[in-house]
């Protein structure tokens, strides 16, 4: 093949270019819009939604915080209750776990579409404003908020766990029930429990980044992920606390192993896998695109 001489530079037509970064020209008015609704759905918007939601947060007077925080301590007992009347119905079998632990997500359920604060969503929604602009002033606001969100999460495990304890909201039998399905879960070291933190804590962070995204989907996104958490036997500090405290109060272990074996590490796990890896990389990624813009 010979190749052509007097070859000269492409013929430029005088339309203008297709910006690569723009729709195609020939989609009508409706396809245009599906599109740029879809594209609504980068990374760059998620992480200023979820970044907005953090400011939001972050912004709240602390008695709303704890108040909140309160709430979603109260409601996420109902996951220790759900697994406990599921299991009430069921016979002592390998498989019977697969069926009660579909309670689980119930507390999860509630708290997180009902927009109440719970600790381990903060790990990644309020981080991300620190993240993205680290003063001291945002680090004292993040102190804040962990501190009333925290703090409002275990007293409202901690009584409902005292009312399960007392037989106030449950039976003789359901109580018994109860201690049988939690005494199957051994006490493991402090280190062995922050390892299981870990896990838990990136997936709640990746249901607050997720949602933006679900488009209606949000419950079967809340109850997957959680589901998954109760399979995987991880350590959620706010409703392993429930666990625990139940556990103390009916006398089966010390108040310092619930706290030095379980809530303490737990606590640890969850903002390593919530903050140290979820938040810091879904921030990471976006870096670069958000110091290019003007």
């Amino acid at each position: 093949m010979t190749r052509r001489s007097g070859g000269s530079a492409p013929h430029d037509s005088g339309k203008p270019q297709q910006d690569d970064h723009e729709p195609d020209a020939s989609l009508d008015a409706q396809e245009t819009r599906d599109v740029e609704d879809r594209r609504a759905s980068s990374s760059k918007i998620v992480h200023e939604v979820v970044r907005l939601q953090g400011e939001e947060e972050l912004a709240r007077p602390a008695l709303a915080l704890c108040l909140s925080g309160l709430a979603a301590g109260l409601a996420i007992a109902l996951s220790l209750m759900c697994e406990l009347f599921l299991r009430s119905h069921l016979p002592d079998t390998d498989w019977a776990p697969l069926i009660y632990f579909l309670g689980y997500p119930v507390g999860y359920i509630i708290v997180i579409m009902g927009r109440l604060q719970l600790f381990t969503e903060s790990t990644v929604t309020a981080v991300l404003p620190v993240a993205t602009s680290p003063t001291f002033r945002n680090l004292g606001r993040l102190s804040r908020l962990w501190t009333c969100v925290l703090a409002g999460n275990l007293v409202g495990v901690t009584l409902v766990s005292a009312l399960m304890a007392g037989e106030i909201i449950i039976t003789h039998e359901q109580r018994l029930i109860a201690l049988d399905i939690l005494g199957k879960l051994e006490l493991q070291h402090w280190t062995r429990t922050l390892t299981l933190g870990i896990p838990a804590g990136f997936i709640m962070a990746a249901i607050a980044w997720v949602l933006p995204n679900s488009r209606g989907s949000e419950f079967w996104v809340i109850f997957s992920l959680t589901y998954v958490i109760a399979l995987g036997g991880f350590a959620h500090v706010v409703t392993g606390s429930s666990q625990a405290t139940f556990l103390w109060l009916n006398g089966s272990i010390e108040f310092s192993e619930a706290w030095l074996e379980f809530t303490l590490p737990a606590l640890l796990g969850n903002i390593i896998g919530g903050t140290g890896l979820f938040a810091v990389l879904a921030h990471g990624q976006m870096r670069s695109d958000l110091s290019a813009d003007p």
